[in-house]
């Protein structure tokens, strides 16, 4: 089975960059040491520095969901409510030639 690729864009409100990218960066380290966990990136836009983007690679879609169920990720939900304008997520494989 070929591991699940997240690609998740997050724009943030003018008002509360600097808040959500703090809330971003916390859910990092504890994201990279979960079971299943392969790759855990978040990067920001130069042109525009309210658009985040997380590029993951899980193991298994059971280790997402595991994810999406733990306690950091639900803190940082709760925390980032007001902050975002727009989000995007998409889950996706790999192809091969």
């Amino acid at each position: 089975m070929k591991p699940v690729t997240v690609v998740a864009q997050v724009v943030a409100r003018p008002e509360a960059v600097a808040a959500l990218k703090s809330e971003l960066i916390k859910l990092l380290a504890p994201t990279r040491s979960e079971q299943g966990c392969l790759e855990y990136r978040l990067h920001q836009d130069h042109a525009d520095p309210a658009l985040f983007l997380f590029y993951e690679n899980w193991a298994t879609m059971d280790c997402l969901k595991q994810h999406q169920a733990s306690a950091h990720f639900k803190a940082y939900l709760e925390a980032t409510e007001g902050l975002i304008a727009s989000k995007v997520v998409q889950l996706m494989t790999e192809q091969d030639a």
